[in-house]
C-alpha cells in the first residue's frame, strides 16, 4: 500500500490577542497552501521490512459533542476529537532540539524483539502556547479539521473552511479499545512544559486515545454564513509525516446541518 494523498493543511497560524475561543488565524481561510509531500524515504511499514515491525495505525473518531458559540462577528462550531492508536505497536516519536521552539523528529517503531528502530521523518515538535496554560511540547500537524460542501447526490464536494487546531501532544489519555496489545496503565504521559529540555518523546499506546474536548482551545471551525448540509471532517496526520501500516483510515467525519438552533446545537443531515 502506498501512502495515501489527503487534502492540504493550513500552514502556521498566528496567535491572536483576543479571547482564546475567538482566536483565528491571521491567514485568510479562503487561502490554503499546497500540502507538504509525504516523506521521501520509503514507508518501513509496507513491503518486506514491515514483517519485522510492530507498526502503528492512527484512526480518527468522528467529531462529537458539537456546539456553536458566537462573538466578534464569528460563529464557531466546536467539536471534540479522538485520535485513536491501533495497529500492532504504539505510535511513538522522539524529538531532538533544533531551535528555541522546535525539535526534529524520528519515529520509533518496535520490532518483534521489543527493541525500537528509529526512522527519520519530516515532522517536528513545537513549543506551542495555550492561552492561560502556557506552552507545551506538541507534535505539529498531528491533525486538521475541515468543513466540506455536499453535492446534490450527497457526495463530498468542495473544501470550504479549516480550523486552526493543528498541534497535539500524543499521549495516553483514555484506554478506548482494550486488548492483549493494549497496556493497562499509561505509558506516554501528558505534554511537557519544560522550555529547556533537549529531547522529548511523545506517543500513544495501542488501544489508547488522545482526546480533546470540544471546549478546548482552537477545537473549532468558523462556520459563519454557512447554511445547509455539510461534512465536518477530522484527519489524523494530514501531511503524512508519520509511518503507519494503513494510511487510508485516518479520517473521521459527521454530516451536520447549519446554522445551529438557538441553543447552539447542530442538526444532522
Amino acid at each position: 500500500m502506498t501512502r495515501g494523498k489527503r487534502p492540504g493543511t493550513v500552514g502556521a497560524v498566528a496567535l491572536c490577542a483576543i479571547a482564546a475561543l475567538l482566536c483565528v488565524s491571521a491567514q485568510s481561510q479562503a487561502q490554503y497552501p499546497e500540502p507538504t509531500p509525504a516523506p521521501a524515504v520509503p514507508n518501513p511499514c509496507v513491503g518486506e521490512l514491515a514483517a519485522e515491525l510492530l507498526c502503528p495505525d492512527l484512526l480518527m473518531g468522528p467529531p462529537s459533542r458539537m456546539f456553536t458559540s458566537s462573538g466578534g462577528g464569528k460563529v464557531l462550531l466546536h467539536a471534540a476529537n479522538d485520535i485513536r492508536s491501533r495497529g500492532e505497536g504504539p505510535l511513538e516519536v522522539r524529538g531532538t532540539r533544533t531551535s528555541r521552539r522546535y525539535m526534529s523528529v524520528r519515529q520509533a517503531i518496535y520490532g518483534g524483539d521489543r527493541k525500537a528502530r528509529l526512522f527519520d521523518t519530516p515532522g517536528r515538535l513545537v513549543f506551542y502556547d495555550i492561552p492561560g496554560q502556557g506552552p507545551y511540547w506538541k507534535f505539529q500537524d498531528a491533525a486538521t479539521f475541515q468543513i466540506w460542501s455536499l453535492g446534490a447526490g450527497g457526495q463530498r464536494g468542495e473544501l470550504l473552511r479549516k480550523g486552526p487546531k493543528l498541534s497535539y501532544c500524543f499521549r495516553d489519555l483514555k484506554r478506548t479499545d482494550p486488548s492483549a496489545r493494549s497496556p493497562r496503565k499509561r505509558v506516554y504521559p501528558a505534554c511537557s512544559q519544560r522550555p529547556g529540555i533537549q529531547k522529548r518523546a511523545l506517543g500513544t499506546s495501542v488501544g489508547w486515545s488522545d482526546i480533546y474536548p470540544s471546549s478546548y482551545y482552537q477545537n473549532w471551525i468558523n462556520v459563519r454564513g454557512l447554511r445547509g448540509c455539510f461534512e465536518f471532517v477530522m484527519i489524523a496526520d494530514p501531511r503524512n509525516h508519520l509511518f503507519e501500516n494503513d494510511e487510508e483510515n485516518n479520517e473521521g467525519s459527521r454530516r451536520v446541518r447549519l446554522p445551529a438552533n438557538k441553543k447552539g446545537r447542530v442538526g444532522r443531515c
